[in-house]
């Protein structure tokens, strides 16, 4: 079984990298100069003992690049705003028979994939990761990398579930083959609608009531839906003490998944696909769900005007809010 991961970044750097150090094989898929700084030099790991380990793995530009096999496994770790053309990029070179495994933020990965490959899984991804470098990803958790839960999509566990997660046990992180993933990473996209506030307020505790009143309206679309997510118990429970991140026992990660995309500028964010999701099921079934439109918009212009982390004001959000309220 060879691992292709498609999106060399935090996660996809950190998950590929420790697959690769511990035997398993790996090609990685990347862009611009990042690629080029893989190539060229091979990728550098970060780890939390504070050493960096550089890693020779093959590395390509485009999936066209690579000679697939019928039993080789794709990791989706792009930001999910990339996922439609990567996934048309896919189809246009893999066998049909290749895995495709969603390892990203949000619920829609998934069906998208499911139009194009028959066999789809989902990852829930609980993996603090940074990428700011070319050719650099930093692990930020220890002992364990993190926890990679995953289960066919839309459900079940089969053969090659049990073989990922075992594959991925075997590289430092936690991994259960579950028949209910969906409803762990519908929990994690509660957890992720105050990314976006991270990423334009930057580390303001005044900030706090604000993700809070996100993840509200997020848990009032979802039960007007009929969603099933897994409670917080549920989700604590399955952090337990696995790792720890920050302080002596790792590196400090300085901001979210979202943080990262602005101090890299990369003109995108993923905001559509976690607040963007709450926004469209609160409009499917006459949920309210003004601070999360205010997010969701306020953090593509972030994006698009390239503006850094921290660039706004708690206040200024909550006029917005107050506005989109009325």
């Amino acid at each position: 079984m060879r691992f292709v991961v498609y999106g060399a970044g935090a996660i996809g750097g950190v998950v590929g990298g420790r697959l690769a150090q511990h035997g398993h094989e790996v090609v990685l898929v990347a862009r611009g100069e990042h690629h080029d700084a893989i190539r060229d030099g091979g990728l550098r790991l970060a780890t939390p003992d504070h050493e960096t380990v550089t890693l020779s793995l093959p590395v390509v530009a485009h999936p066209a690049d690579i000679d697939f096999h019928d039993d080789d496994v794709v990791l989706l770790a792009m930001k999910s705003q990339h996922t439609g053309d990567a996934l048309g990029a896919l189809a246009a070179t893999a066998p049909p028979s290749v895995a495709v495994v969603s390892v990203q933020n949000g619920v829609a990965n998934e069906r998208a994939a499911l139009r194009r490959f028959e066999d789809v899984y989902g990852v829930c991804v609980v993996c603090p990761a940074l990428h700011l470098e070319p050719g650099v990803v930093e692990a930020h958790a220890a002992p364990v990398s993190g926890i990679l839960d995953l289960g066919r999509f839309p459900h079940g566990v089969d053969a090659r579930a049990e073989a990922i997660a075992d594959a991925f046990r075997s590289s430092t992180f936690e991994s259960v083959a579950r028949p209910d993933i969906m409803r762990w990473k519908y929990a994690k996209l509660l957890n992720n609608l105050g990314n976006a506030v991270d990423a334009l307020c930057g580390p303001d505790p005044d900030a706090r009531p604000l993700q809070q009143r996100a993840r509200a309206e997020g848990a009032e679309c979802l039960a007007a839906a009929g969603i099933d997510a897994v409670t917080p118990e549920e989700d604590a429970a399955r952090r337990g003490d696995h790792f720890q991140w920050g302080g002596s026992a790792a590196r400090s990660r300085p901001g979210s998944s979202s943080w990262q995309s602005l101090a890299r500028g990369t003109g995108s964010i993923e905001a559509d696909y976690l607040n963007g999701e709450i926004v469209l099921l609160g409009r499917l079934h006459g949920v309210p769900t003004p601070v999360n439109r205010v997010l969701q918009r306020a953090a593509a212009r972030a994006a698009r005007e390239e503006m850094t982390p921290g660039s706004v004001r708690v206040d200024e959000l909550l006029q917005m809010v107050a506005a989109a309220d009325g």
